[in-house]
């Protein structure tokens, strides 16, 4: 199998996005190119959340909506995606609490006897895929030594145990190609930053945003940058004007609704002819809309943002893969 797809579902709050990054980096050791569909519900414990998770041994930019392996750990997972599921997709779930077919797994026992915490169900589960999907557990266990950064001990004895539970269903074979860095499109977009000689970045948290901000921060004293998290998006906004009167290379990162707030400051950045650079994470709107899922449907606010005209370069590709251009405005 040269293309394949994982879902993995569970409460938010469960590790979800970790977990879905170990599969990742799983598949990555094999060879195989990656890439993540995360969902962004509003929440922050509770609700359902999911990432799908696609590897193929070529380059892609979109996941697919049928999946090869389907790992619940609520029955939420099963209920929702049942549509994504092939004739032949392999359920992996936990039997203390979802009933489907496929491969069960007590994982609410072995976080029992194991005295663990909940969110290491994620590991539990994740150590079943790989020993269904065939991959040798000395990939697992350096995959988890590397990204899992709390006890890891416990995560690799829950993991085994998890290991241990399924026989393999299906053999993922190992790519013989070049294994590629695994980059968000916000990791990626800092790295360019730096790679220009940003000496600052401002920046308020707004999701999809915020990881751009998180990613800034923690490479800060590696990079000599200097990261800063005002009060709100209309102090970064002139907090940047001030850098950037200082002659600076200053960049700011917010979405919608913060984008909004900050469009009389660029008008002044315009007047002034104080170069800023602003990174804007697209949601649906109008307003807040949908306040933490990405979209394509602010272009035209960024656009045409701000008074009266003023010199300004919009890039935004389509996808990953589009050659990067850009509209020129007067």
């Amino acid at each position: 199998m040269n293309d394949l797809s994982i879902l993995i579902g569970g409460k938010a709050g469960f590790g979800i996005d970790i977990s879905s990054l170990v599969i990742a980096h799983i598949l990555n050791q094999l060879g195989y190119r990656i890439y993540i569909y995360r969902d962004y519900p509003s929440l922050i414990r509770g609700g359902h959340t999911f990432s799908i998770i696609r590897a193929s041994d070529k380059t892609v930019a979109s996941h697919h909506n049928k999946v090869d392996f389907c790992l619940a750990l609520n029955q939420d997972t099963v209920n929702f995606h049942i549509g994504r599921l092939k004739e032949n997709s392999v359920v992996i779930y936990d039997s203390n609490s979802v009933k489907s077919e496929g491969i069960g797994v007590p994982i609410g026992n072995i976080i029992k006897e194991e005295n663990a915490s909940e969110i290491m169900r994620n590991s539990c589960i994740v150590g079943s895929f790989a020993k269904a999907a065939g991959i040798g557990w000395d990939v697992l266990e350096q995959v988890l030594k590397k990204h899992v950064a709390k006890e890891i001990d416990l995560n690799l004895k829950v993991a085994s145990r998890g290991y241990n539970e399924p026989k393999e269903v299906m053999k993922i074979d190992t790519l013989s190609q070049q294994k590629m860095p695994i980059l968000s499109g916000n990791e990626a977009i800092g790295l360019g930053l730096i790679k220009a000689g940003l000496k600052t970045y401002v920046a308020y948290p707004m999701t999809p945003a915020s990881g751009l901000l998180h990613f800034m921060a923690s490479g800060a004293g590696d990079f000599g940058l200097k990261v800063i998290h005002p009060e709100s998006e209309i102090g970064v906004i002139l907090m940047a004007l001030g850098f950037a009167y200082a002659g600076e290379k200053v960049a700011v990162g917010t979405s919608g609704g913060g984008f909004c707030l900050m469009t009389e400051g660029l008008s002044f950045s315009g007047m002034a002819e104080l170069p800023i650079v602003i990174l804007v994470g697209q949601r649906p709107g109008p307003s807040t809309g949908l306040p933490t899922y990405t979209s394509q449907t602010e272009l035209n606010f960024v656009l045409n943002a701000g008074q009266g005209e003023f010199p300004r370069f919009v890039v935004a590709p389509g996808d990953v893969q589009e050659p990067i251009t850009g509209h020129q405005l007067p």
